[in-house]
This record gives structure tokens, C-alpha cells and sequence, in this order.
């Protein structure tokens, strides 16, 4: 993901105003598994987890045990009945810090597994006023109809996905991940879809400073 498409500015007008794509398929996805997986989680961010209905998704950091931060992710919570009751996104440069860190917190009687599914899928933000109507042209399920932090199941261009109600903009919008192969396909369909109401392609700097005007933090920065 560059620094910026075309600028800063057209970038962060554009979402205001239309429709803005992000590539974070740089931001880590670890995906929990076990009986305890929930439980685990539980114990290393500052939300509740286990009593989390499906499909619901909260802000949440990762604190040392000094209550210093290690990162701010977002917690994903699915059926405990399904292979990956609870996910993690975390942010790119603190992958690996939070993976060994997961790994010093683990006890031998935790239920709990965890898989780094971040090189094996990607992940696409659509943020704007427009961004319900381009997103809604690649999938099966209709994005309007999600609550605010709520995530679902979808087939996307023909393949398993997952869309949230999610951003990190100011924005409404949706975040998507698809399996790898599928990442290309689905960039080109969604800047098609984009690029007829006016949305652009962003880069990083408009992702910094969307998110600053609507007052969302940003570990290491603020």
C-alpha cells in the first residue's frame, strides 16, 4: 500500500464525498481456535470477549502486564461452535510483536490455538458515502443491512468471504477479506464500481489523516 495514489488531498476528498479503497491486507489476521480461544483473548485485551455475541466486533487493546500498550486491534467474535471463534486484526508493524507475545501468554492447560492467516488472505476497505452501493455489487449480502461493528459470512465474486461494518475513516463503510487468489479480482471489481461515482484508490496518508479528523487513534502515534 503506497503513501498515496494521486495526493493526499484527492484521497481524503474523495472518501469524504464518494467512495475510497484501501488495500490493508497489510494489517495482521490471526485467527483463534479451541474451546478456550475466547477465554484467552479475554485475558490479553481490555474487552470482554467470552460473553461477545457472534458476529459482533470491538475496539480493543493489547496491554503488557505493566498495562502498557502493545497494540490497538480489532476483536472478532464467531460462533463458538465454529473452528475460529475469535479473530484478531492487528496492526501490520506489530504482527510478530503480538504473535511472541501470544505465545509467552500461553499456559499448557489454555484450549487454545491460533493460525497467522494474514499472507493467505486479503483485505479490502471501501469507506464513503458511496461505499454500501460499489461494495454491494461483489457479494451476496447486502452490506446497508449490517449494524455498526457486526461482521458476516458472504460469497464474494463466487468465493468465501467475510464483510464488516467496519472503518477506520470517519466514514460508513465496509472492510473485506477474501482468500489471496481472490484479492486482485475483487480490487478491480470494486475500482470499477468506484470509479463510475467518482472514488479513488488511498494510500496511507489519506488513511492518516481520515482517521485523525475523526478522532480514532492509532497506536504509536498518538
Amino acid at each position: 500500500m503506497p503513501i498515496q495514489y494521486s495526493s493526499i488531498v484527492q484521497e481524503h476528498l474523495a472518501t469524504r464525498t464518494a467512495v475510497g479503497l484501501f488495500d490493508i491486507s497489510h494489517m495482521g489476521r490471526l485467527d483463534f481456535h479451541g474451546a478456550g480461544a475466547a477465554a484467552f483473548v479475554e485475558r490479553l485485551v481490555t474487552r470482554r470477549v467470552v460473553e461477545l455475541a457472534p458476529g459482533l466486533i470491538r475496539y480493543a487493546l493489547v496491554c503488557n502486564e505493566e498495562g502498557g500498550i502493545l497494540d490497538d486491534v480489532l476483536v472478532y467474535r464467531f460462533d463458538d461452535a465454529s473452528d475460529t471463534p475469535v479473530q484478531l486484526v492487528v496492526n501490520a508493524s506489530n504482527r510478530p510483536k503480538i504473535l511472541s507475545w501470544l505465545d509467552s501468554q500461553k499456559n499448557e492447560d489454555d484450549d487454545v490455538r491460533w493460525t497467522d492467516r494474514t499472507a493467505e488472505t486479503c483485505m479490502i476497505a471501501v469507506q464513503g458515502p458511496k461505499a454500501l452501493a460499489v461494495a454491494s455489487a461483489s457479494m451476496d449480502v447486502a452490506p446497508e443491512t449490517l449494524k455498526y461493528y457486526t461482521s458476516q459470512a458472504a460469497t464474494v465474486l463466487g468465493c468465501d468471504g467475510l464483510v464488516s461494518r467496519t472503518g477506520y475513516t470517519g466514514e460508513d463503510g465496509v472492510e473485506i477479506t477474501v482468500p489471496r487468489d481472490s484479492g486482485l479480482a475483487l480490487w478491480d471489481a470494486l475500482m470499477a464500481g468506484a470509479s463510475d461515482v467518482g472514488g479513488l484508490p488511498c494510500g496511507l496518508g489519506a488513511r492518516d489523516t481520515l482517521r485523525l479528523e475523526a478522532a480514532m487513534p492509532l497506536y504509536g502515534h498518538e
